[in-house]
């Protein structure tokens, strides 16, 4: 392309301009070769004329076109030059606030004098693992490509960060390994990370200082070794220090300061523990006040300091050498204040021995205070033959003193960087390492020393490696792809390194000159002058004779040689160091011993005019090797420079170039000058020049061909070689075959051509938009024209239809008059017609009333004289029909109580007799096990009621024949007024049972009438407490109302914030578990690397008391053997010792209360048992007079019971007996067991057998004589008391059966005993009814008395509260309820302590009866066993017994390993394909239900324990195996649910059937596993979503955002050096939606088969759509070329085909679109205009998920991908800013896609019963055996 096409009209250029550097212009006209000049038109609409150099005709710079401007590689601009790469740093860095660019290999960071938040942990995982240039620019992204680069190439590397004082050295260098200690955390304890990071404070405080360009300038070069294991965790680091600026410490311009930590120390010098330092404020001290002010702004030094000595502890530096170095930072600041007096002849000088600052100098240091105070002002001049000591002059004292502290503080400074290098120190193996360079830039001043030389120095050195290295970079990617290259010449500045250390060279002069005994910076000066003058890169001063001017690779510099001589040597006294070499403080004299280097320094002088004293001479030994062999500062920079650079060759190089945008340290202020000159120096523009000078553009053939498809003829598509259909248009479109070139994977382009192509796509794009545009307009017209003419058509239609239907109106009328006629005259005619048949109607209407009227009447009257027949007939016949069946049943009543009597006397015989006994008890052989418990007790029952029998049949004999003779008496004197006194007596009872009535009437109305006024009593008092808290509440709702004005709004909100603080702790917990479980690794990791390095020939055998089991077991086990009682409490309380037993406050203030309580109720107790006694004392005294007439009767009842008594001891006994018995038959059941061949066992046992029969038959006809001796016992009783009311004698009740009257004497004898009977007993309800009463009243008397009292103390309260202020009330009665609550929860601990204590008391017991029932089962099964041996027909009774089976599974203990292995750990998902889901869970849950049928709490605690640990195991070992996880996770659920479905809790029970009640658990609560469990399933369900979330991640920024789900929607933009891994065509890293989708059906899939919980899946999806959100949308948020109109159509599309599949597979509910919300505004937000204000405000009413950073950061990225397109304005940026600024949004950035949200595990019943499952035979069970 010729030059002439170049430069046409509207092209765009770069002309040079005095203040910015370069301006843009625009050609107004064509060039034309030859021309003088351009004519140009700038953009302040402004024409100039451009000259032209005729000669050179070196033409201005063109401008890239917009699409590439804010480009992340400059590199990537098809313009490579100085114009282009300003313009696109300053559009980065001011319109899209980006403060990072790549130049090639090269990361340019500029200063944005502002804290930005792209630092955090989020930014530093979305880098992890990212290829660098996958993302946008930063510092992350270079040391994550150092990182990966080490693991992959197994090589070392270094961050090489450079540039000016101000730039953000430090900072980047201190991300830098912020991010290796991140992401390459130490795999051990020993947090060698945070150490690695704790140095930076420590120096930052003593090597950095503020100066005029940076307030936190390093002040000194480091080079940090991080080091790494096999594994790439941090094992180490070393740091490496250059150059120390000491001249610091004595010296400060203008607006500067000393290093940080003196003033630091002097901010807290009022620390208690800082007393003795003698410290005041820094404008106090002249080494620390020299710049002026000596604070920064925005800088607490407090502060600063505190984390100085938090550095310190972590860094291992005790508290003892932390107060030693503050000490001496504490005596530099004095030694600068001491006061030198000169003396007259000024010659000689002196210090007061009175001076404070030298007091406290040498008490700080230890040193002898008179020896210092004179050798401060004295030096020692040492000869061959004498000794001088010489005094000196004021300003060589100065001098000698400042040199002190200088050496005290490099001394210092490197013992700490000794310290450091100390505790990052490893005694393991470096793999490989990373080094991190943080050295001063290139620096040029008004007056430069030495220090700027040695820096510039080493500048030249690194430019020199910088410039071989991208050199060699060049060549390999030539070579690579396999295109021939010419060497490219660049900049080579060997030589001014060799003027510099070369022999003969600045530094050897200047150490020549150093060793000449009287040399000067004058000579030295002189001799470079002399020695290089005729060389290039040396230039001498036309106005001076003691600088040089060196030409650098950056620019030229001028050198002031005064003080280079003293600098280089370094100059201190030897006398002055060996006062410090004696200090009694170890770490002082420590400093000065290990000094090798730093000789002292004794200069001769020759004048005589100073005063000497002569001292005798005794020869001593002369250090003059020493001086001869001390290293001077220049060589040993050159040395340790040179370490430098062979430690970067030897490793791989990344370059970070700081830049300082401006001198004034203004936020986001960029000085193009400023900038220019760094970017010059630095090395960024010779890197541009050197890929300018080759093929700077590169494209891969499939982004080439996807960007520019539309200059590719349709014929040429047809080839499927996207290579050859590339260069073919290549060499079509450019005609120089010289301007580019094809490689093996990509094409390389001659700087310029990408622009020219980008010209031809959008001239392409201009045509095809005219012709859209042109059938665009040609098809509105059409469909203009068609409307116009439907329109006119549409108009005559109305038209004709309005005249046709005026026709059809007038027709319609004129039908409609003659119907109107029609109809009138036909309703005349019919009215007429109507009136008289209505008359006629009416007429016969009465005349047939009037006759059914007399029919009626007559029918009626006859019907009612049938009733009255009807009614006295059958009254006759009724009253003939009750007179027989009176008569009837009488006479059947009295025969069938004749009969009934009969059959009476017959059943009680039959009852004694043998047979009947017989005929009930047949087929009771198989109770007779049970009832042999019973005959010994019934046998002695028996023997006592026999006993009793016959002295009550002896008693009962003698009292029938005493009334026999008593009622022949009677009758003969009593006669035939029997009758009449019977009847007498009846009437009586009847009097006095009606009374009894009328009495219990009276007593019921009374205790009603009473119970009713205590309830209104009670109802008032209730009213009353009620009303009290209504006033309470209101007085509580006006101080609320006075304190709070919106209450409802703060309630609300503290709910949310309740529910919010829920979740938060639900996931703390959660996190909790997920650190235990990740600490549980760590600890399994470091056990098998400590048996691997401990790992001996030998056999180690672990402990015998130790089992691997319980190793492993990091839960508790079930208790079985509580501690219930209060001796078992105190033998454990002096097992745990008295430190461990000690209470807490929470355990006195509850023992307090308890004492409390305890007091008042042993009161009350009190107070009722003397009640008690004065009633029982009344009782007494109103019974005793009763008692007298009632003793005969009680003796004989006394007797009575006795006898019963007895025959129940009696039957005690015989049930002793039959236990024995049993035990003896087991006994000789087990014998024949042992012995089967004894023929003799089947007969015993047969005999025995009819033994006990005949003993049961016995021993039921004594119950029966039992039961009858207890019916008379009650009925005499019952005769007795009855006896008391009834005043007629027994003869008169004889009497009864000759009575008249038919009343039988036994129904009115039953009758009146049942009377008596009910009245007791209505009597002892009424009793009781009134203790209960009175003991309710007592109550609510004490529930009063406490409600008054609690009153009295509210109203007390609420009178003090009044008093307060609003503040104080509200905190008076948070107070209040504080204690309350407190008291609640000490009372539920107490009742929880309590109920845990007789639940222990009752297992206690339940056990014991327990092990006696097993007992006895087991005699009872071996006995059965012995039945089953010998007689085989009784099997089919044992077969009926196994086919009911009960849901149980029972195994040997040794079997169960082998369950464990078959059931947990070898058990694969496949094996269980088409059975019940978590079958392994079900089958547990059975063996688990038979050791609790069984009492067994050994075998639980062992089997869920094993069950625990084998889950783990096998979860350790398949750690990335989703089916497995998946698998386990579901069944650890079920196992879960099933514990509580079936723990009895009738919370979990409510869903149960009958049947799976009977499944409980009836001995052990497994609570304590139930959350073992919990938390076991929170750490599958974890690791389950950490491994979907391993496979899913890798896919997700390739399908939602790379990949074209819409085919040729997007296109690709022209990339530099760093190119995107992803856009090479069918990468191995290509993924596409459908593989996502593809990947959670599977995932649905799995989960759905193995029977996981619905609730569980919903979870799981949840959580990754957020993570697919979170990445997606951190991705998008760090990458410019992604943010574009076509990305947001790609992304809405992708997110509906997510959406439509979570509605196809259910799983909407999940909340799932939720949590996609801020991905779908950010997609909606690339689309939306952005233009005006309108649209700003749309913006923020939509982006309401999408936090304001987010918003900013998205419309900064927003990139054009099409020349159409516009960029977002920084003004409109502003307003959505502007707008926003009201919201509280959270400072993060990107979103935390390791944020896991808590899991819940809602309880699910199952619906299957145990007796129901069916165990395959594939899991090899068989020892199994079902119960």
């Amino acid at each position: 392309m010729s030059v002439s096409e170049l430069y046409s009209q509207y092209t765009r250029v770069w002309i040079p301009d005095p203040d910015e550097v370069w301006r843009s212009a625009e050609l107004t006209k064509d060039y034309k070769e030859g021309d003088k000049s351009l004519q140009l038109r700038l953009e302040d609409e402004t024409i100039q004329e451009y000259p032209i150099d005729v000669q050179s005709n070196q033409l201005p710079f063109l401008r890239n076109p917009d699409i590439l401007v804010g480009e992340n590689d400059l590199t990537a601009l098809s313009y490579l030059h100085e114009p282009a790469v300003l313009h696109n740093l300053k559009v980065r860095f001011l319109e899209s606030n980006h403060i990072y660019t790549y130049c090639g290999i090269v990361l340019v960071a500029i200063n944005p004098y502002e804290q930005l938040p792209i630092y955090g942990q989020d930014v530093i995982y979305a880098y992890s693992g990212q290829n660098m240039g996958d993302m946008d620019p930063h510092i992350f992204a270079v040391a994550e490509e150092a990182y990966k680069q080490m693991a992959r190439d197994e090589k070392n590397q270094s961050i090489i960060v450079s540039g000016e004082s101000g730039a953000g050295k430090t900072v980047s260098a201190k991300y830098a390994m912020r991010y290796f200690a991140t992401v390459g955390g130490s795999a051990s304890d020993t947090n060698i990370e945070e150490k690695v990071l704790a140095s930076s404070p420590i120096m930052e405080a003593i090597g950095n200082a503020k100066t005029t360009r940076n307030d936190n300038s390093s002040r000194f070069g480091k080079y940090i070794q991080i080091g790494f294991d096999k594994r790439y965790h941090i094992i180490g680091a070393n740091m490496r220090t250059y150059l120390l600026e000491k001249s610091r410490v004595v010296f400060q311009a203008d607006d500067e300061r000393n290093y940080h930590i003196f003033y630091q120390l002097c901010a807290a010098a009022s620390l208690p523990e800082f007393k003795e330092l003698a410290l005041t404020c820094a404008e106090d001290f002249f080494y620390a006040s020299q710049g002026g002010d000596t604070s920064i702004e925005g800088v607490d030094d407090a502060e600063d300091f505190e984390k100085t000595r938090h550095a310190f502890t972590l860094l291992g530096v005790r508290e003892s050498h932390q107060i030693n170095i503050f000490k001496i930072i504490a005596s530099i600041l004095h030694l600068g204040n001491v006061e030198i007096q000169a003396e007259r002849d000024g010659d000689s000088c002196s210090i007061s021995p009175q001076d404070e600052h030298l007091k406290n100098f040498c008490r700080l240091l230890g040193v002898e205070h008179s020896q210092m105070e004179h050798w401060l002002c004295h030096r020692k001049l040492v000869t061959t033959s004498e000794t001088y000591v010489k005094t000196m002059s004021l300003q060589q004292v100065v001098n000698a003193r400042n040199a002190l502290a200088k050496h005290i503080y490099a001394q210092l400074f490197g013992w700490i960087v000794e310290q450091v290098n100390k505790a990052l120190h490893t005694a393991l193996k470096q793999h490989s390492f990373i080094g991190v360079l943080d050295i001063y830039g290139f620096e040029t001043f008004e007056v430069n020393s030495f220090e700027q030389f040695c820096i510039n120095y080493a500048n030249e050195k690194l430019q020199q490696q910088f410039n071989s290295h991208v050199f060699k970079l060049e060549q390999e990617e030539y070579m690579k792809e396999q295109i021939p290259w010419t060497l490219i010449d660049f900049y080579d500045n060997q030589p001014c390194i060799d003027l510099i250390e070369a022999k003969l060279g600045i530094l050897d002069l200047l150490d020549e000159e150093c060793k000449v005994p009287k040399g000067t910076d004058q000579n030295w000066a002189q001799k470079l002058y002399d020695r290089h003058s005729g060389c290039q890169h040396f230039q001498k001063p036309r106005m001076s004779n003691t600088a040089f001017i060196v030409v650098h690779f950056a620019d030229k510099v001028e050198y002031l040689s005064d003080g280079f001589l003293e600098k280089n040597r370094d100059t201190v006294y030897e006398e002055q160091i060996n006062i410090l070499k004696a200090s009694k403080f170890p770490l002082v004299a420590d400093l000065f011993h290990d000094d090798k280097d730093s000789a002292p320094a004794s200069t001769t002088s020759a004048k005589g005019s100073s005063s000497k004293i002569n001292i005798r001479s005794s020869r001593p030994q002369l250090k003059a090797s020493n001086k001869e062999h001390k290293k001077t500062v220049g060589h040993q920079f050159r040395t340790s420079l040179h370490l430098l650079m062979e430690t970067l060759n030897a490793t791989t190089p990344h370059y970070v170039r700081c830049i300082k945008p401006n001198d004034e340290k203004l936020p986001f202020h960029f000085d193009a000058k400023r900038a220019v000159q760094q970017l010059r120096a630095c090395g960024v523009l010779e890197t541009i020049r050197i890929s300018a000078a080759g093929y700077p553009s590169r494209w891969a053939y499939h982004d080439f061909f996807n960007r520019y498809r539309m200059l590719i003829k349709k014929r040429e598509l047809a080839n499927t070689d996207k290579k050859a259909i590339c260069q073919s248009v290549l060499e079509h479109l450019i005609k120089d075959p010289d301007k580019f070139q094809f490689g093996r994977t990509k094409i390389f382009f001659r700087a310029g051509q990408v622009a020219y192509l980008e010209k031809l796509r959008a001239d392409k794009f201009r045509a095809a938009t005219i012709m859209i545009q042109k059938t665009v307009r040609g098809w509105l017209q059409k469909v203009k024209y068609r409307r116009l003419k439907g329109a006119t058509i549409t108009l005559q239609r109305y038209c004709r239809g309005h005249l046709a239907r005026r026709l059809a109106e007038h027709l319609r009328r004129t039908r409609a008059a003659v119907v109107f006629q029609k109809q009138y005259r036909m309703r005349r005619a019919r009215l007429a017609y109507q009136r008289a048949c209505r008359a006629a109607v009416t007429i016969q209407a009465f005349v047939r009333g009037m006759c059914v009227r007399r029919i009626y009447h007559q029918v009626l009257r006859e019907h009612k004289a049938t009733v009255i027949q009807k009614h006295v007939r059958g009254w006759a016949a009724r009253r003939h029909f009750q007179r027989l069946r009176g008569a009837a049943i009488v006479i059947q009543c009295a025969f069938r109580r004749l009969k009934a009597r009969q059959e009476l006397k017959a059943l009680k015989i039959e009852a004694r007799s043998a047979e009947h006994l017989k005929r009930l008890h047949v087929g009771m052989e198989n109770k007779v096990v049970q009832l042999q418990r019973k005959i010994d007790d019934q046998n002695k029952e028996y023997k006592t009621l026999s006993e009793q029998l016959s002295a009550v049949t002896s008693t009962h004999a003698m009292e029938v024949e005493k009334l026999k003779k008593e009622l022949a008496h009677y009758q003969q004197s009593q006669g035939g007024d029997s009758d009449l006194r019977l009847q007498e007596e009846v009437e009586s009872l009847r009097t006095e049972l009606q009374r009894a009535h009328s009495e219990h009437k009276i007593l019921e109305d009374a205790h009603t009438r009473e119970k009713d006024e205590l309830r209104k009593r009670v109802a008032a008092l209730e009213q009353e407490n009620a009303l009290l808290k209504d006033e309470k509440e209101r007085l509580n709702r006006q101080i609320l109302c006075q304190s709070e004005g919106d209450f409802a709004q703060n309630s609300v909100k503290e709910n949310l914030l309740m529910k919010k603080e829920l979740e938060e702790e639900r996931s703390r917990y959660q996190n909790l578990v997920k650190e235990y479980s990740r600490l549980e690794q760590r600890y399994d990791n470091l056990r098998d690397e400590m048996t691997i390095i401990k790992q001996t020939p030998g056999h180690r055998r672990n402990p015998s008391n130790q089992s691997s089991l319980e190793s492993d077991s990091n839960y508790p086990s079930i208790s079985t053997s509580e501690v219930g009682d209060t001796e078992d409490a105190l033998q454990q309380v002096e097992e745990i010792g008295l430190e461990k037993a000690a209470m807490d406050m929470t355990v006195f203030l509850k023992l307090q209360k308890r004492v409390r309580e305890l007091e008042q109720e042993r009161r009350k107790l009190q107070v009722q048992l003397e009640k008690r006694e004065q009633q029982d004392s009344k009782k007494v005294q109103m019974e005793q007079p009763k008692n007298d007439v009632d003793l005969d009767q009680d003796a004989d009842l006394a007797y009575n019971t006795l006898k019963r008594q007895e025959l129940e001891s009696e039957n005690k006994k015989l049930k002793n007996d039959l236990n024995e018995l049993r035990k003896a038959v087991a006994a000789q059941a087990a014998q024949n067991n042992s012995t089967p061949s004894s023929p003799s066992s089947p007969d015993g046992y047969s005999l025995l057998l009819n033994q006990l029969k005949l003993a049961h038959e016995e021993l039921e006809v004594r119950k029966e004589e039992v039961l009858i001796l207890r019916t008379q016992i009650v009925s005499a009783d019952q005769r007795r008391l009855a006896g008391k009311s009834s005043e007629p004698n027994i003869n008169a009740r004889t009497s009864w059966p000759n009575s008249e009257k038919h009343v039988d004497q036994e129904d009115a004898i039953e009758a009146y005993h049942g009377v008596c009977q009910t009245n007791r007993l209505l009597e002892a309800q009424l009793q009781a009814q009134s203790r209960a009463h009175e003991e309710e009243v007592e109550r609510l008397r004490a529930q009063v008395e406490a409600l008054k009292e609690e009153l009295d103390r509210q109203q007390q309260t609420f009178s003090q509260t009044l008093l307060l202020s609003p503040e104080a009330q509200v905190e008076f009665g948070v107070q209040q309820e504080m204690s309350r609550l407190t008291n609640e929860n000490l009372d539920l601990k107490e009742l929880v302590e309590k109920l845990e204590k007789n639940e222990k008391k009752l297992k206690k017991q339940l056990k014991i009866h327990m092990k006696k029932v097993q007992d006895l089962e087991a005699a009872q099964t071996l006995a059965q066993n012995g039945k089953r041996r010998h007689e085989l027909n009784r099997q089919v009774t044992v077969q009926r017994k196994e086919k009911d089976f009960q849901g149980m599974l029972e195994y040997h203990k040794e079997d169960e390993a082998l369950l464990i292995r078959n059931l947990v750990t070898e058990l694969k998902p496949q094996v269980l394909a088409g059975t019940v889901p978590c079958l392994p869970a079900y089958i547990l849950y059975m063996c688990v239900r038979h050791a609790d049928h069984v009492n067994d709490d050994l075998k639980v605690h062992s089997l869920l324990t094993s069950t625990i640990n084998g889950i783990k195991k096998v979860l350790k070992k398949h750690n990335d195996d989703f089916e497995m996880t998946s698998f386990w996770l579901s069944n650890t659920c079920r196992l879960l649910h099933c514990l509580k479905q079936y723990s009895g809790d009738e919370g979990f029970m409510t869903q149960n059937t009958a049947k799976q009640n009977e499944h409980c658990l009836r001995n052990f609560d497994l609570t304590e596993y139930r959350q073992v469990l919990s938390d076991l399933s929170i750490q599958i369900y974890q690791q389950l979503i950490k491994i979907a979330e391993g496979v899913l991640q890798p896919m997700i920024v390739s399908a939602m955002l790379e990949n074209e789900s819409i085919q040729g929607l997007s296109g690709v933009k022209p990339m530099g050096y760093r190119k995107r891994s992803s856009s090479t065509a069918d990468g191995d890293n290509s993924y596409c939606l459908e593989a996502v989708i593809r990947q959670m059906n599977s995932f649905h899939t799995v989960m759905c088969e193995q029977g996981l919980d619905p609730e569980i899946i919903l979870q799981v999806f949840k959580q990754l759509f957020y993570m697919i959100t979170a990445v997606t949308l951190n991705n998008l948020l760090l990458r410019k070329d992604v943010c574009s109109w076509s990305t947001g159509m790609q992304l809405r599309y992708n997110i509906s085909q997510l959406e439509e599949w979570l509605r196809g597979r259910n799983l909407h509910q999940s909340g799932a679109v939720q949590t996609m919300e801020p991905l779908i505004q950010a997609a909606q937000l690339l689309q939306l205009k952005k233009k005006t204000p309108e649209d700003a405000e749309a913006i923020c009413s939509l982006c309401t998920s999408l936090s304001t950073q987010q918003i900013v950061k998205i419309l900064n990225l927003y990139t054009p991908l099409n020349e159409f397109e516009e960029r977002v304005t920084v003004g409109f940026i502003r307003t959505i800013q502007a707008q926003l600024q009201e919201r509280n949004d959270p400072q993060q950035l990107l979103l935390d896609y390791k944020h896991m949200f808590p899991v819940l595990f809602p309880f699910n019943p199952s619906s299957l019963t145990m007796d129901s499952i069916h165990i395959p035979a594939s899991l090899n069970l068989e020892f199994l055996n079902e119960v």
